[in-house]
């Protein structure tokens, strides 16, 4: 079981994140939206999105210095163990709590407008159930292995940072995750459930940027008329305006 949940889930759970993410691009570009509805309400929108935005910011921010960024580099910077964890938690709960108080705002937002619910998926809710239980497990992780000390202090660069990098050398000790306290093995479950989960929900958002906006004209006019000296007249033409004959 420690191997299956340890080394096996693990690449099930990327693999569907890489596969799904291809299919749903090649097969469903229209669908790849965050299925907007700001005009059907906009003053709760307005503040749970930026606080959930800014703060799911905070805790990415967070996760890759405490996942991907090795303890030896902080100890060689001359950065303490408890230095470390105090700007862990300085910076953690508020993020968390920001990211927990958006997406309290935005889900109360969906049930409780008409519109906005009937446009939310059924995967797009079992979605928010989830990323709500990873990020109250993290902050849970948090505040119990920093400030409580539940059963002693738990570091986890020395458990489970080294076997999240390991994942990606296709190497991971699954013995590293069987030592870890049951919050750290529970969020790491339901994290990797959420990544199989993203390419099927509003997440692949994350994956899209406006770029062409910035090459855009403000108004893209044509015109079907060819006569030199009418609407697109004998002028070069600006970059962004199409002639159609």
């Amino acid at each position: 079981m420690s191997t299956f949940l340890w080394v096996i889930f693990p690449y099930i759970c990327l693999a569907i994140f890489v596969v799904g993410h291809v299919w749903r691009y090649r097969y469903d570009k229209f669908g790849w939206t965050t299925r907007s509805s700001q005009l059907y309400e906009s003053k709760l929108l307005r503040i749970g999105s930026p606080l959930f935005h800014f703060g799911i910011l905070g805790v990415a921010v967070g996760h890759f210095m405490g996942l991907v960024v090795p303890q030896d580099w902080t100890d060689g910077a001359g950065i303490s163990h408890e230095l470390y964890h105090f700007v862990a938690l300085a910076g953690g709960i508020p993020a968390g709590i920001a990211t927990l108080a958006g997406l309290a705002i935005l889900v109360y937002r969906r049930r409780t407008v008409g519109p906005v619910f009937s446009a939310t998926t059924v995967n797009d809710k079992v979605m928010y159930a989830v990323l709500a239980l990873v990020i109250l497990l993290g902050m849970w992780n948090t505040i119990a292995g920093s400030l409580l000390t539940i059963g002693g202090e738990y570091n986890y660069r020395d458990g489970v940072s080294p076997w999240f990098r390991q994942i990606f050398w296709f190497q991971p000790d699954a013995s590293l995750m069987a030592g870890a306290p049951i919050g750290f093995k529970l969020h790491a479950f339901f994290a990797f459930l959420l990544f199989a989960m993203w390419p099927f929900t509003r997440l692949v958002h994350v994956f899209s940027a406006p770029i062409g906006y910035f090459t855009r004209p403000y108004i893209v006019y044509r015109s079907r008329d060819d006569r030199p000296g009418v609407a697109t007249g004998s002028r070069a033409q600006k970059r962004g305006w199409e002639r159609v004959g």
